[in-house]
Parts: C-alpha cells; structure tokens; sequence
C-alpha cells in the first residue's frame, strides 16, 4: 500500500518521542524501523524487571534498607521530565504503558521510603543531589538542540540519568556487609538496561550512518563507565573509581557541612546524629579500612 508524505509524516510523529531524538537528515520511516530493534526490546524489560525487583525486595523484607532514596528521587526526576511528550502528541500503547508504569512506581517508591522511614539507611545514603542537578541543568542549557522547555528538559533528563545510579553506588560502597539480593539483581537489572540501550545506539548508528543523539550517548557512556566499575567491585572486591568517588563525596559533604554552619548555625550530619545517626566523618574509617574486608 503506498504512503502519501503526508501519512510519512504523521506516521513519524506519532512513532517519535522522548527515547527517539533524531538529529540530521534521513529516513523517518526507516529511523522509525530501526529504533524497534531487539536491543531496545531487551533493555526496555531489564529496565521494568528491575523496578519490579525493587518493588518486591521492599514489600518482603518491609524495608527500604540497603536502597538508595537519592538514586529513586533522581529517577523520579528523570521520568517526570523526560516523559512530558505524553501530552505532546499521540503515542503507542507500548510507549505510553512503559512510560506511565516509571512514572508510577517511582512515586510508589519514594511513597515506600516515607512509610518505611525508620528503616532508611541515612548514614549510607550520602549523595549530594545538588552537586550532580546543577551541572546537568547548566549542560542541558547550554546542549540543547532546541530552545523549547520539552526539549530542554528532555536534554537534562539524559544527563541527569547518567548519574542516577551514583547514590547507589555510594551507598553500597559504604554499606559493604550487605549483601541482599534483590538490591543487587536490581542494580544489575538497571545497568543491564544502559548497556542494552548503548547496544541499541550503535545498532541504529551502523544502519543509519546519519543518526546523533549525543545527550543520551554522553549520558548512557557515563552511566556505563560506573555500572562496569561497580560490577568488578562486587565480584572481585576491585575498583578504580571507588576510592575517587567516596572521597569526593567526604570532601563535598564537609564542604556542604560548613556552609550549613554558616548560614543555618547546624549541619545535615549533626541533625543525623541527633536522630541516632553516624557523623559523616566517622565513616571516613570505613572508607579507609582494605578491599579485602568487602
């Protein structure tokens, strides 16, 4: 049956969203061919294993222990911004299902971390948010293909998902007895999806020579780089960012401390402590102590 380029057209926009940036001259209908390929299928159903993994790990053990509530509110910020495009124009069911579902369930889980409160891991979850937000929304700013607030938050959505699973790791470097393993098969099942995607990119390059997504590919490499790092870490007890990443944290947090003295007259780590919580500096002991001990 032959396409007017009007059908060509509105077949492409209804086919186009957040996940599909195309920057250059080709094929709308190819890209579009191209874009479903069993890469994406694959990275898509790691991505919702892994969600399902967590929801299920906090219902069984009805704890939030061992998770990181930065890395969900970051995923939460992700979603709400990348996934705008809903009221945008006409999607897929498949779209629309995968979209409304991490929508949902990140919100069920920050819900989870309010109700499960006592269980939350503070001294663990160490993260400064603001260290990683300021820069993505600065090079979203500044990298944008369009200057429209979709494209601009959807720019910031692909740095910021570069650096979600950071808190995670985070807290798993510095919560090294735990060995739960739900919290692990979902910060595999996550990293798993990032790889999947990367594999999707370089599959869509090699068809389609003109395709360029360079916020999602400067975002998906980063994420990559610490999923990698932390896989040799869990299994061997070897790691070359480990020790550059809790010491940037340390040094961040006592910077962080200071300007609260200053301008608050207490800090975040003395309120911890007056909830029962570890100074931060006391966990400059953990950081220190050898590999082996992991």
């Amino acid at each position: 049956m032959g396409e007017t380029p009007e059908t060509v057209v509105k077949t492409a926009a209804v086919a186009m969203d957040s996940m599909d940036k195309l920057h250059g001259t080709t094929n709308f209908a190819n890209f579009t061919a191209y874009s479903w390929n069993v890469f994406r299928y694959v990275g898509d159903y790691l991505h919702l294993t892994g969600i399902i993994v967590l929801l299920m790990t906090i219902a069984k053990n009805q704890s939030v222990a061992g998770i990181s509530r930065s890395t969900q509110f970051m995923y939460f910020l992700v979603f709400v911004t990348r996934y705008l495009d809903l009221f945008d124009h006409s999607q897929t069911a498949y779209l629309v299902f995968f979209k409304l579902t991490y929508i949902g369930t990140s919100i069920i889980v920050l819900v989870l971390f309010n109700q499960l409160d006592k269980t939350y891991e503070r001294r663990h979850d160490t993260c400064n948010l603001a260290v990683i937000i300021l820069p993505c929304a600065t090079a979203a700013v500044l990298l944008t293909n369009e200057y429209s607030v979709l494209e601009i938050l959807w720019t910031f959505s692909e740095f910021i998902e570069g650096f979600a699973m950071v808190p995670q790791y985070i807290f798993c470097y510095r919560d090294k007895g735990s060995r739960d393993w739900g919290t692990s098969l979902y910060v595999v099942s996550l990293g798993g999806y990032r790889v999947f995607y990367a594999l999707n990119w370089i599959y869509k390059k090699i068809q389609m020579p003109h395709y360029s997504d360079i916020q999602s590919w400067i975002g998906g490499i980063i994420e990559i780089m610490f999923f990698v790092d932390f896989l040799n870490y869990r299994f061997t007890g070897n790691s070359m960012l480990r020790s550059m990443v809790l010491t940037v944290d340390t040094k961040i947090n006592e910077i962080s401390d200071k300007v609260e003295m200053k301008v608050l007259g207490s800090s975040s780590s003395m309120r911890m402590e007056t909830e029962g919580g570890e100074m931060r500096r006391r966990r400059k002991t953990e950081e220190e102590r050898p590999m082996e001990d992991v």
